[in-house]
């Protein structure tokens, strides 16, 4: 199986207890394959892997879905990257947003995609006119987070192009998340857990979709109850040998 999933809230969040049985799982059994998707750049996520304790994905999908990097050669995946890169704007994108009232540009190293701060005062309806005049969409997220992508480009998007580089069978994959930047990949149709305390938004956008379990437990214990709940995961819960 292939384990795609949020780090902030989802893969970092829950127990202490819950979280070493989820990592010492994947350490162990070698027939996961783990994928870390994140709203955090590629710098960040290499910061948080020089704690030995938490597992190595071969895979991360970072920037929201904007770019994508195999882990052990710290190389972009093709084509997936140059697909995604030719769709991008460019420095048109941080010049047009400056024109709109509330957004704080959040400083951080990106490549194809611009984020920002928003609260009650940002022109949100202006952002989003403008993100569509550059040929780009707009994500929001956490009632805080604001992000504009190319076109088309999420972590869902990014996700089902690495599977196809993969040749992996989707019936093989759980997708786990806690908040709304998260949705794109449930909207794929891959099995699917929201973990307990994610954002009111995602969990009411998921509550009809019947391929996604809503799990009591928090970040970690959600995951390991969806693999419970799914009789194609739950074999994998066994300890190899």
């Amino acid at each position: 199986m292939l384990l795609a999933t949020d780090l902030d809230g989802t893969f970092l969040g829950g127990t202490p207890q819950d979280k070493e049985e989820l990592y010492q799982l994947l350490r162990d059994n070698k027939n996961i394959q783990l994928v870390f998707v994140t709203g955090r750049g590629i710098r960040s996520v290499l910061q948080l892997l020089e704690d030995t304790a938490l597992p190595r994905p071969e895979y991360i999908i970072c920037d929201v879905g904007a770019t994508v990097t195999h882990l052990p050669t710290l190389s972009a995946v093709e084509p997936v990257q140059s697909n995604i890169a030719a769709r991008w704007p460019g420095e048109n994108v941080r010049e047009t947003m400056k024109k709109i009232r509330g957004l704080l540009h959040q400083e951080a190293h990106q490549q194809y995609r611009c984020s920002y701060f928003y609260d009650e005062g940002t022109d949100i309806d202006g952002a989003r006119l403008a993100a569509t005049s550059l040929q780009c969409d707009l994500m929001l997220s956490a009632g805080k987070y604001l992000d504009i992508l190319p076109a088309g480009v999420n972590k869902g998007y990014t996700l089902q192009q690495l599977l196809e580089v993969l040749a992996l069978p989707h019936q093989k994959v759980l997708v786990a998340g806690d908040s709304m930047n998260d949705y794109s990949m449930y909207e794929t149709g891959f099995k699917g857990v929201v973990v307990g305390n994610s954002e009111p938004e995602l969990v009411s956008r998921t509550a009809d979709m019947a391929h996604v379990l809503q799990a009591q437990r928090v970040g970690a214990g959600g995951i390991l109850e969806a693999m419970a709940f799914f009789p194609e995961f739950g074999p994998y819960l066994q300890k190899e040998g």
